[in-house]
């Protein structure tokens, strides 16, 4: 069987469309998680950490510090092993991890980070927390049910775009196969 240049091609452009399908589905922001967090001295808060579904089965760590690169690492999964005041949690299903620390202090005031382990550069986000010696009312925060949707969307439009270009592929390939074949036939 001979393999022409147009099948070769159509296996490259299919690969090359698989690969583009698997990357992570949140492209811009593959960990999430609030800028500043507020709270009271004494009390506790819980950080809750998004993450792509890519990175479901990837080891996530909390860890403290200025500078990430330099960052002194509080918890870490898969076994949670809570330091005296932090503790971590990974909701693989939901995509998020949630650190809580207790007993604040106000040394406990500092940068802290969310970071996912991967092979090369780890995908991470700052976090300031703030200790108040004030009462602090949390607030509803929805900006994360929009950057879902708009993942979601996102994705699905992928998939759209992917079997509409392998229809494209496919009737191309089929179509130059006739034209080639029908002086043959002729003959």
């Amino acid at each position: 069987m001979k393999i022409t240049g147009i099948f070769v091609g159509f296996l490259d452009a299919t690969l090359l469309c698989l690969v583009w399908l698997k990357e992570p589905t949140l492209a811009s922001g593959q960990l999430t998680a609030p800028d500043v967090v507020v709270a009271a001295a004494g009390g506790s808060v819980t950080v809750a950490c998004r993450y792509g579904y890519g990175y479901r089965r990837h080891t996530k760590y909390w860890c403290k510090g200025p500078v990430y690169e330099t960052c002194a690492i509080l918890v870490k999964t898969p076994r949670n092993r809570p330091s005296d005041r932090a503790s971590i949690v990974d909701n693989s299903k939901a995509g998020v991890f949630t650190v809580t620390m207790t007993s604040l202090r106000d040394d406990d005031e500092d940068v802290y980070w969310c970071v996912v382990a991967t092979f090369g550069i780890n995908p991470h986000t700052r976090v300031k927390l703030l200790v108040s010696h004030t009462v602090v009312t949390p607030t509803n925060n929805t900006t994360w049910t929009l950057e879902h949707e708009q993942v979601r969307w996102w994705a699905t439009l992928r998939w759209i775009l992917f079997v509409s270009m392998l229809c494209c592929l496919v009737s191309t390939h089929v179509g130059v196969w006739r034209i080639r074949k029908a002086p043959e036939t002729r003959l």
